[in-house]
């Protein structure tokens, strides 16, 4: 008795049902080459099919976007002709497996989501996610993950400007790399993907395809993780940030020059995701040489070549009248160049090698027919345990000894660590840099400026996965505030567990929920995000774990905005916002001092949302100081004013409780308290002064002891 072999479609991470569907969608048998395109295709990295059904829950409707889901980037208007391009994407699993070259095409192929519409890209920002510092593996991955970001952000010289990161168990075994970028254009300069024009040619830009990247992003982050997957390192791309550099040159030459209908860049899915949707999107359909394709490997079959994610390559649709300028643009950057196809009337994807037929499906069907599951979801039963475990706050603490412990946390300290190896003031762009609660840039030429900040929240999620997502939604909203700015557009990047477990998709349609609840309540679009699922190794889901990438905007900018290094000797301390209200539930205090996980987040009030937020921005013109209180409430917000500014303060008495409590929507504003009285609920509790942190009855600590402890909270880790 012979062992029957693992049927294809099975060895590429097809079901038979979604191998049913092809061949009946076929009307036969697919051919090896088809079977390779749809495996990725469908895959649920390129297909969202677990979300899909319920992303529709997001609204982008308002009239300042351009553009929506479903490009390569969301576009949003911010007047006088100029355009800002925003996404959001994940390189979880490539990044375990691999963690320098997972996290540095990761930042590749969001460089190239903002150029492909026609925008130069201005900006990075990371949101990661690691297990605990003590393990060896988790300080290796870091360092590959911060290192790769590093390297190629800045030689393709594009700046990092921000992110954030927590630290928990679960991510041990599947850290988490989420990236996002702006760019900036002009109106006329954006570009979409749809091909037209029945004869327009096909031509490939930037480095040879090769092996590297097989199923990377399209299988490898469509399925769990198991003991020894770590070893898949064949299936991770191999970036070149100098290719990048060039290709992104050549591409803004091409958009000016007016030489490209339509273009899109390969990432996911490779030559199968390009040649299907721009032919596609535009209703038409393409003929491809794969023999035209520039390899650097020998060898490799149609397949192959056509599920290929090398990194640094688009796919430019141009009329046959323009192609030798386009080729002669791309041999002056030193760009290689292909012509490997010619757009037809549609609706079949013809594929040639050797002059023989080896694939011809629907150009559509790869993406439109995709299957798209309603997952079953169940309320997870670990809930009404949780819930019951209320966090214990004595109602007296040594607030010195309390914060020492939490500044000595990696989450809450100093993060320059990491942001030390970005370069954040290429292009001169930077008026608040990394380090603040938003970073914010101007518009060259303009009074305009844009703010962003990236946010997430994965152990308060799991608490409450609408709560949790919805505070995620607002924090992010009053970190581009603090700046000035008022929240315009968003992308998301949902970071679940394994899909077929019924509890994950209820975490993931309640934190859709909260998300698209939060966006409404403060009118702000979502234009374009990610699903990244399957985060699971050994049975074991991750915390559920959205990032929301905020945009700001204003007009003008504000002429000296508030920064946490501009607190002055004899400056009042504000607080703005809610009450503190007894939320510790996923609090700092609670899992770092308690050592636990328990209670339920605090709901959110709509309308006091939109008030803080818009009284922030405002304040934002007047207040030199801002700062959003998060995690670690109160104690750790003034301590990280106090170390930026280089004074202390003195508080006036408060309940200890208050001092790390995590009530959302209230931030310190330091200065002048006229302009409070007629926006929100305010109080003043203190002013700066001296060179200690100074809690009244709760304790004391000096500036310097404090400012050690938080500086060295993550070197003495990771040395």
């Amino acid at each position: 008795m012979t062992v029957q072999e693992t049927p294809a479609h099975i060895q590429l991470g097809m079901t038979d049902a979604e191998y049913t569907d092809v061949t009946d969608l076929l009307g036969r048998e697919p051919r090896p080459a088809e079977l390779a395109m749809y495996s990725v295709m469908w895959s649920e990295h390129c297909s969202y099919k677990s979300s899909r059904i319920h992303l529709g829950r997001f609204n982008s409707n308002q009239p300042w976007v351009v553009v929506g889901p479903g490009e390569n980037a969301g576009v949003v208007d911010l007047g006088d002709g100029w355009l800002a391009a925003l996404r959001i994407e994940s390189h979880n699993h490539p990044s375990f497996v691999e963690p320098h070259q997972g996290a540095a095409t990761g930042v590749g192929g969001i460089l190239r989501d903002i150029f492909t519409m026609g925008a130069r890209p201005i900006g990075v920002w990371d949101a990661i996610r690691f297990g605990p510092l003590e393990e060896t593996r988790n300080r290796y991955l870091l360092e590959g993950v911060v290192s790769g970001i590093a390297g190629y952000g800045n030689a393709v010289g594009v700046p990092t400007l921000g992110g954030e990161v927590e630290f928990a168990d679960r991510f041990s075994k599947n850290p988490l790399v989420n990236v996002m970028a702006l760019g900036i254009l002009r109106q006329d300069q954006l570009v979409l993907s749809a091909a037209s024009g029945e004869g327009n040619l096909a031509i490939l830009l930037g480095n040879a395809t090769g092996k590297d990247g097989i199923g990377g992003a399209s299988i490898l982050a469509s399925a769990s993780f198991e003991e020894g997957d770590e070893e898949k390192r064949p299936s991770v791309q191999v970036g070149d940030p100098f290719e990048e550099k060039k290709l992104i040159e050549a591409c803004l030459e091409l958009y000016d020059k007016g030489l490209v209908v339509a273009i899109q860049d390969l990432g996911a899915a490779g030559i199968s995701c390009a040649t299907s949707e721009t032919a596609g999107n535009g209703g038409m359909g393409m003929d491809v040489d794969i023999d035209a394709v520039h390899l650097r490997e020998p060898g490799m079959t149609p397949g192959e070549i056509l599920m290929s994610e090398s990194q640094e390559r688009m796919l430019a649709i141009v009329q046959p009248d323009n192609v030798d300028e386009v080729l002669s643009i791309a041999s002056r950057w030193e760009i290689d160049a292909s012509t490997i196809g010619n757009v037809t009337a549609g609706p079949a994807l013809r594929v040639y090698s050797q002059g023989t037929l080896v694939a011809e499906v629907p150009a559509a069907s790869l993406a439109d027919d995709a299957p798209k599951y309603d997952r079953p979801s169940l309320r997870p039963g670990y809930l009404d345990e949780v819930w019951g475990q209320e966090p214990q706050i004595p109602e007296d603490l040594d607030a010195a000894h309390v914060l020492g412990r939490l500044l000595d946390d990696p989450a809450i300290g100093d993060r320059s660590w990491i942001s030390s190896q970005y370069d954040h003031m290429l292009f001169l762009n930077t008026v608040v840099e990394p380090g603040h609660d938003g970073s914010l840039l101007r518009i060259k030429g303009t009074a305009k400026g844009m703010a962003v900040s990236t946010d997430g929240d994965s152990l308060r999620t799991y608490l409450d996965p609408r709560r949790g997502a919805a505070r995620i939604v607002f924090e992010s909203a009053l970190n581009v505030a603090v700046t000035g700015a008022r929240p315009y557009a968003l992308v998301d990047n949902l970071n679940f567990g394994n899909p077929e477990n019924p509890e994950v998709m209820w975490q993931l349609i309640e934190a859709i929920e909260g998300m698209a609840w939060a966006c409404e309540e403060i009118d702000v679009p979502v234009v374009g995000g990610n699903v990244s699922l399957y985060n699971q190794t050994d049975g074991t889901d991750i915390y559920p774990a959205p990032v929301v990438g905020m945009l700001g905007f204003c007009d003008p900018m504000p002429d000296q905005p508030p920064r946490l290094d501009r607190a002055e000797d004899g400056m009042s301390i504000w607080v703005i916002g809610q009450e503190p209200n007894g939320d510790f539930a996923a609090s700092a205090y609670d899992r770092i001092i308690n050592a636990s996980l328990g209670g339920r987040p605090l709901d959110v009030d709509g309308d006091m949302a939109r008030r803080v937020i818009a009284a922030t921005a405002t304040l934002a013109y007047e207040m030199p100081v801002l700062h959003d209180i998060s995690s670690g409430g109160l104690a750790v917000a003034l301590a990280e004013i106090a170390f930026k500014s280089g004074v202390g303060f003195t508080l006036d008495e408060l309940p200890h409780r208050d001092l790390f409590d995590e009530t959302p929507l209230r931030v310190i504003a330091v200065g002048p308290g006229h302009s409070l009285d007629t926006l929100v609920p305010h109080r003043r509790i203190g002013t700066f002064t001296g060179d200690v942190l100074d809690f009244s009855t709760a304790g004391s600590i000096s500036l310097d002891d404090a400012r050690t402890i938080w500086s060295n909270a993550l070197p003495n880790r990771m040395h």
